[in-house]
């Protein structure tokens, strides 16, 4: 697997926050808010990119962004 590349998780993230105008830096802050638990660029690169595997950071991921993985907004 190409560690580099973005799942369609990943780029749904990339997008929706491009088109928010929102930073990875503010997400990572609201991920830390709301979860209580660990969270910096590189940890949120790494399930971006399907190397890391953490459903409770998902979840709240969605839940900031108002996305659902398996939306339209998340297709292929």
């Amino acid at each position: 697997m190409d560690c580099c590349k973005f799942t369609s998780f990943g780029l749904c993230v990339k997008t929706k926050l491009l088109t928010i105008g929102k930073t990875q830096v503010w997400l990572i802050d609201r991920i830390r808010e709301k979860t209580g638990m660990f969270m910096d660029d590189s940890y949120l690169f790494k399930i971006l990119t399907g190397q890391r595997n953490a459903p409770k950071i998902v979840e709240a991921i969605q839940e900031i962004l108002d996305i659902n993985e398996i939306s339209d907004e998340c297709a292929n």
